[in-house]
């Protein structure tokens, strides 16, 4: 339960990163490009974690063994992908819709800031801390995304 928590705060930081990084300035809008690209890395980040977790954690024995373990660890990588999903649908719909550029990107830098203080309390209810307690953590997440926002505001 804790993997996929932390994963999932994971995706969804990467996925807001890349929304602002992908922001045209200039160039044309290409949303259904950005959303493969959100995929691609999700995926390739995905992949790359759950190898070095696996050669981290590597203990020597049998080769069967030591496959099968490398394709559990990559199969838990799976909430890292899954929590770019809101992003890149709201880029599918964005391209089918034909929707500006602008308000999608800070329509998707909001959506995973509110995401992030979702994931944020109940992984902090699911470990035990109060209410009061786990939506401060929530919030601490969700101040992720905001800076995230507010680098992209600045550097754009």
């Amino acid at each position: 339960m804790r993997s996929w928590l932390s994963e999932g705060v994971y995706g969804t930081v990467l996925a807001s990163a890349l929304l602002a990084a992908l922001h045209s300035e200039g160039a044309p809008y290409t949303p259904f490009y950005d959303a493969a690209w959100v995929l691609v890395t999700a995926g390739t980040a995905a992949l790359a974690h759950g190898y070095a977790h696996h050669m981290a954690t590597h203990r020597p024995g049998r080769a069967a063994h030591r496959w099968l373990h490398l394709a559990r660890t990559l199969a838990d990588e799976w909430p890292v992908v899954i929590a770019c999903w809101p992003t890149v649908a709201l880029l599918v719909a964005a391209g089918c819709a034909g929707w500006p550029e602008a308000p999608v990107t800070y329509a998707g830098l909001s959506l995973n800031a509110a995401l992030l203080l979702g994931w944020g309390t109940f992984a902090a209810l699911r470990a035990g801390y109060r209410r009061h307690a786990a939506v401060l953590i929530g919030a601490a997440d969700m101040a992720i995304g905001v800076l995230i926002a507010v680098a992209n505001a600045i550097i754009k």
